[in-house]
């Protein structure tokens, strides 16, 4: 484009924005002929024009500018008119308008603008931009609008906004190119949320009348003069095992349906059989009783049908008729009965009982699980009070239920209660009652219904769950403990051993550190309770014959006990085998037998025997469940003092002792009780005061497999150190604790082996990739910082596959044995152990 072209262009733009003043057409006009008559007269006198030609033109240049500033007025004066009858035609409408110029700037608002968007900026464009804009959806909106009036055209849009306070705001935002000025836009504004909500609104009032139609109960449908099928609604048509597509698009008249002994073309409105085209005006509504309709699979449907007839479209005659389908009543009233002999069964089959009782606590009705969970053996108890059916101890517990029920105090409560004949502290049964308010159809309260369940199985379930916690709680803690003192003692009676071997028998400190010895050997013991108690002590399980365990341990029972003490020891015939730890069942024979000799201060009789017992079905045993199977049942019994009811709920609770201080620790019967369930097996007591006591013991039957070897498997965690301590090797030591660490490399050392040391698993990895030389052993401690023991084994064996291994911990071997490979030769030594047992195990274990 020419660059005059160009200044032209932006002049006009200029001009078609700026409206100019009624004077400005005439100073401008004023200029041109003060310069036009200077011009002239220097023509006139460098040319030599006459003096009337001069003034002619100049006459004539001012009439022609005399015109031009009357036009000139004249348009303006008719913008000006336009001007104002367009604001007072925008002024008028009732929503929002904004006329804005070729840069944005603000020509004109009207009132409603003003009213609802409430501009405090000059630009009004971008305060209507500000308020609609607020997502990037409205955002897209408002620019796709401006895009279109940039190319001069128009667009409209419906936007939903969303007020900050949620309110849903629906505004139809449009824009339009004024033709006749260039870059003048109108934005248009409109809200349209009331409309819209009537028309969503009548649009659901539609569709849920449709739908109601639909899916009515009754069926409706319309049939034409020739009794064809203009509209049959879904429940019609499921009726007559059809669709309404396929009756409506399809051939089908209303007597297709209809049973009827008469000819089709008689009866195009009455499916009784009589025309009615002429009596069914003006809209009579018609009653049609007993019709029978026939479905596509051969169903007869008795019905009753309510019609009129009415003139549609084109004045054409046809029939708006309700069905009522009196066959799906009967067949209602049919399953009714059925529904009320099922319900009367359920209520007599139901394991759970129930009873109806009048306002005066009286059985009405009641199930054959309530009789026999109140009365004893079932009987019949309607008639009378259900007070009257509850042991005295516990029968305000029930009165005051009912009473809460009908006062609609505690409505819905539900309250344990004991039941039957026996002793206070031996009851039979144990029930939760629940008890709702019956009422009639007009809300009047007229009895009662009691729900009765038995739960005993649940109230041992939750004893015993409650004791499991609590078993747990102190097993972890006992556990926790253990771990800590076993890494002391460990240390302590090594580091004795080493001294020991720089002193003779004969010196006083052989006998001071022998003293140190053999109280760490002692609470080495306490702490092996603490383990058997939490479960967590090592297990070697063997195949044992308690009868040969009894005989030798009855010597020392003998000594324990004393003599002002009679045992008898009785012995099964034929008794099978179990499957436990020697030395831990012959600790809980000794357990036993210790407490059952305290409690005979003045002599008694101590009493074992054992049995072979088989169950057919799952038995209860105090609070626990056994399993149905093969028992051995060990009976220890004494004639002591015996114990009270709260004694004996407490005997297995860790530290709980009736003895004074320091006379007993309280895990004598914690570590019974985690010694026979580490062995799978269970145990009760019966005792009262002054009867003595009696602990029964069962234990699974092992049954070898045939052809199994019957001698017990040797274990080599507990296989006797060789004689000749002394050995050669390179031996990996993996331990966090120092003092346990330092005593076990000194005592191999001592015995001739090399030793390296790690605080860590990471430490040994890096001291194993530094090390050239072969490594014959690693002994790592099980429970180590950032990566334990079994971690450490499977890298040992993904990298060094022929290295031995010997872990060393206080915990049950079972608790790691099971993250590593089965199919692995894992080696144990349990904590705390001394120089000979290290010393052996470790060429037990390089010798193999």
């Amino acid at each position: 484009m020419p660059l005059w072209r160009q200044y032209f262009v932006k002049v006009r733009k200029f001009l078609n924005r700026v409206e100019l003043p009624l004077w400005m057409p005439a100073a401008i006009q004023s200029l041109i002929a003060v310069v036009l008559l200077v011009l002239l007269a220097f023509v006139e006198r460098e040319v030599g024009l006459g003096f009337w030609v001069v003034f002619s033109s100049l006459v004539i240049f001012l009439l022609i500018s005399a015109l031009v500033i009357y036009l000139s007025w004249h348009a303006n004066l008719r913008a000006q008119l336009e001007s104002d009858l367009l604001n007072q035609a925008l002024e008028g409408l009732p929503h929002p308008r904004l006329i804005v110029g070729p840069g944005g700037e603000t020509i004109f608002a009207n009132a409603m603008f003003v009213q609802k968007f409430n501009p405090e900026a000059e630009n009004y464009l971008d305060v209507l931009f500000k308020y609609i804009a607020r997502d990037a959806a409205t955002s897209r909106a408002m620019k796709s609008l401006q895009a279109a009036v940039s190319t001069g055209g128009s667009q409209s849009v419906d936007l939903k906004l969303t007020q900050p306070q949620g309110q849903v705001e629906w505004l139809s935002v449009g824009v339009y190119s004024i033709p006749e000025r260039l870059g003048y836009v109108m934005w248009s504004i409109e809200d349209i949320t009331e409309r819209l909500l009537i028309e969503e609104r009548l649009r659901n009032d539609q569709e849920a009348l449709f739908e109601f139609v639909e899916s009515a109960p009754v069926g409706f449908y319309s049939v034409d003069g020739d009794g064809q099928f203009i509209f049959i609604n879904k429940t019609l048509a499921d009726w007559l095992g059809t669709t309404p597509e396929e009756v409506i698009g399809g051939d089908f008249y209303l007597h297709d349906f209809v049973v009827s002994t008469l000819p089709p073309q008689t009866a195009p409105y009455d499916p009784s059989g009589q025309d009615s085209k002429d009596t069914a005006f003006p809209s009579t509504i018609v009653q049609h009783e007993n019709v029978s309709f026939c479905g596509h699979q051969g169903r007869v449907l008795q019905v009753q049908i309510s019609q009129n007839c009415v003139l549609g479209l084109e004045n054409q005659l046809t029939t708006r008729s309700v069905v009522h389908d009196v066959t799906s009543e009967r067949e209602l009233e049919r399953a009714l009965r059925q529904s009320v002999h099922r319900f009367q069964r359920f209520f007599d089959a139901a394991p759970g009982g129930i009873a109806q009782l009048d306002l005066s606590g009286q059985i009405v009705e009641c199930n054959q699980a309530f009789r026999k969970l109140v009365a004893d053996g079932g009987g019949d108890v309607t008639g009378g009070l259900l007070a009257d059916l509850i042991i005295d101890e516990e029968r305000p517990k029930i009165e005051q239920l009912l009473a809460n029920t009908l006062d609609s105090i505690e409505e819905g409560s539900l309250i344990e209660v004991t039941l039957g004949d026996g002793e206070k502290d031996t009851p039979l049964r144990v029930a939760s009652f629940f008890a709702s308010r019956l009422e009639d159809d007009d809300g009047d309260l007229t009895g009662l219904i009691i729900h009765g369940l038995d739960t005993t199985e649940l109230k041992h379930l939750q004893i015993q769950f409650t004791q499991s916690q609590k078993m747990q709680a102190v097993g972890q803690l006992a556990g926790g403990i253990a771990h800590d003192f076993n890494n002391l003692l460990t240390a302590m009676i090594g580091f004795c051993d080493l001294l020991l071997q720089r002193h003779r028998p004969g010196e006083q400190s052989f006998a001071d550190i022998m003293q140190i010895k053999q109280n760490a050997n002692r609470a080495a013991n306490l702490v092996r309770q603490l383990l058997a108690f939490s479960r967590q002590q090592t297990v070697s399980s063997k195949v044992l014959d308690v009868t040969e365990v009894l005989v030798d341990i009855s010597h020392l029972l003998r000594r324990l006990i004393g003599e002002t003490i009679q045992l008898k020891i009785s012995h099964g015939r034929n008794l099978g085998l179990v499957k436990a730890d020697q030395g831990q069942l012959e600790q809980v024979i000794v357990n036993l037998a210790v407490n059952a000799r305290d409690a005979m201060d003045g002599g008694g009789v101590l009493s074992i025997s054992t049995e072979n017992v088989s169950f057919a079905s799952p038995e209860r045993l105090g609070t626990e469940t056994l399993p149905a199977g093969d028992y051995i049942r060990l009976e220890v019994s004494d004639t002591g003092e015996g114990m009270s009811k709260g004694v004996m709920e407490r005997i297995f609770d860790p530290f709980f002792s009736t003895k004074e201080v320091g006379l007993g620790t309280g895990l004598g019967l914690s570590t019974v009780i985690g010694i026979i369930k580490q062995a799978d097996g269970f145990i009760s007591v019966v005792s009262s005061p002054d009867k003595g006591s009696v602990f029964t013991i069962l234990l699974p039957q092992h049954h070898l497999v045939a052809g199994a070897e019957t001698a017990p498997p040797v274990d080599k965690s507990e296989a006797l150190p060789a004689r000749d301590l002394t050995g050669v090797g390179t031996i990996l030591l993996v331990e966090d604790e120092d003092a346990v660490r330092l005593f076990s490399a000194r005592a191999l050392r001592n015995k001739g082996y090399n030793v390296l040391e790690a605080r860590s698993g990471n430490t040994a990895i890096e001291l194993i990739r530094r090390t050239d030389d072969p490594i014959d052993l690693l002994i790592t401690d099980v429970v180590m910082p950032d990566m334990d023991g079994p971690a450490l084994i499977e890298w040992i064996r993904g990298n060094r596959p022929g290295m031995k291994v010997i872990c060393i911990s206080g915990y049950a071997e079972e608790s790691f044995r099971n993250v590593l490979d089965r199919s692995a030769d894992i080696h144990f030594l349990p904590k705390p152990f001394n120089l000979e047992q290290l010393a052996g195990k470790v060429k037990e274990v390089i010798s193999e």
